[in-house]
């Protein structure tokens, strides 16, 4: 399976952890490279941050167009009907370059997944079913699609999850980003929810938030 290409952005420092970022649909991995600077992170912050580029594809709800995409939405709505395969296909595409994180020296521990609407979803997927402890998990005006059908794998039952959505979004329901956290409980987790004045987007407030949780969750020096 090739690797996805991604944006790379390194600390100035040795990087001891990495963020791996999934945009949305119709994007791509410079969406999210351009929050980097309003995140006001310390200069002496030891985190890589990478951008993947997903697949481009025909999506059917946008008449076939081909555009970026992590999976074909076949239907929207809160019953949003999807390509789970090809979603599945992208998870395994997001361990591949967590395993590549680990063989540059990161430690799986110092991993987080972050992931925008489609790349929530597929985040979701990737950070749950890995087989080693990762740092966290970060899911963005997003759903969780495999929810009924996820095997947890035994490493990440304990992950931190922070789940934000737009209370006005008009593309993921609020009540779809709801129900991610209300199926998380049910599989034992305990994720933090936090909703913000806005549509399908990020704003100002919710990027101090990432950029707190961020540096809460990667507070180690190692």
């Amino acid at each position: 399976m090739p690797q996805l290409d991604c944006v790379e952005v390194n600390p100035k420092v040795k990087p001891t952890a990495s963020v791996i970022w999934l945009h949305g649909l119709g994007s791509n991995g410079h969406d999210f490279e351009a929050i980097l600077p309003e995140l006001k992170l310390p200069a002496n912050f030891p985190v890589r941050f990478i951008f993947p580029h997903s697949p481009s594809m025909p999506v059917t709800i946008n008449g076939g167009m081909v555009m970026p995409a992590w999976y074909d939405i076949l239907e929207m709505g809160i019953g949003r009907k999807l390509d789970k395969e090809q979603l599945l296909e992208s998870a395994e595409k997001v361990a591949d370059l967590i395993d590549r994180e680990r063989g540059r020296g990161i430690a799986s521990d110092r991993i987080i997944l972050a992931g925008f609407s489609q790349g929530g979803a597929v985040a979701y997927q990737a950070a749950l079913t890995y087989p080693h402890r990762l740092a966290g998990l970060l899911a963005l005006s997003t759903y969780f699609p495999t929810s009924k059908s996820i095997d947890v794998a035994p490493a990440n039952r304990e992950l931190p999850i922070e789940v934000m959505h737009g209370s006005y979004d008009p593309v993921v329901l609020p009540a779809m980003g709801k129900a991610a956290v209300e199926d998380l409980q049910e599989l034992g987790f305990h994720p933090q929810w936090r909703v913000y004045p806005m549509e399908h987007q990020v704003c100002m407030q919710q990027v101090k938030d990432i950029a707190d949780w961020l540096e809460h969750t990667l507070h180690s020096d190692r």
